[in-house]
Order: structure tokens, then sequence, then C-alpha cells
């Protein structure tokens, strides 16, 4: 059983980097080109998985660059932690009067009720 997982493990390392690697963004990618780093995790059984995860792609991680609300990858951020789209919340909803009007159907001049349908 130990042999199959000293065959396995190194396998799905290098099944996980290459695919990883082969996915990233020309952009994401330190050090060498993109075609070097592909041979590198193929010929390269365990050497080249582990240095690609570790030095091969510029990975965000929080607190190191960027804010930590703020993802450096420019990422999903959950909509409670967006403050871009709180923000947003407060631009598009109508003033709490605004609705109270609209509700009774007219704008809140007294003096020109509207018409009567």
């Amino acid at each position: 059983m130990l042999r199959v997982l000293l065959f396995l493990v190194p396998l799905a390392l290098a099944i996980y980097a290459l695919v990883d690697c082969i996915s990233s963004k020309d952009e994401e990618i330190k050090h060498l080109p993109k075609l070097f780093w592909i041979l590198l995790i193929v010929l390269a059984w365990v050497i080249g998985p582990l240095a690609w995860i570790f030095v091969g792609r510029d990975r965000a991680f929080p607190g190191r660059g960027a804010s930590a609300r703020r993802p450096a990858s420019g990422g999903w951020v959950a909509p409670d932690d967006n403050p871009d789209f709180l923000r947003s919340l407060n631009e598009t909803r109508p003033a709490p009067r605004e609705e109270e009007e609209e509700l009774r159907g007219h704008d809140g001049d007294e003096e020109n009720p509207p018409p009567a349908t």
C-alpha cells in the first residue's frame, strides 16, 4: 500500500501543477516562460511541481501587497465585504421620504394633488 502512495502522491501533485500551469495567464507566471515550466513539471517529477507551486506563479495572499478586503488578483469578493457594492446600494436606493411619496402616488406637493382617475 505504501508503494502505491509513493507513486500516486507525486503523480497527483504533477497533474495538479500541470493543469494549474496550463490554465494560468502569462502575466501570472514568474521566472520562466510557460513552456519551460510545463517541461520542468513533466520531466522533473517531484521537483518540477513543487517549484511551480512555490515560485512559479504569482499568487495573491491576503495581507501581502493588497488590502485584506480586496484580493490583489481582482478576484471575487463577497458583497458584504465589497465597498463598491455597498456604496452602490446607497446610490440606487431612493431616500425614505421619496419612498413614502411614491407609495402615496404623488410628489408631496399638497397644493396641486394629482388628478383623480
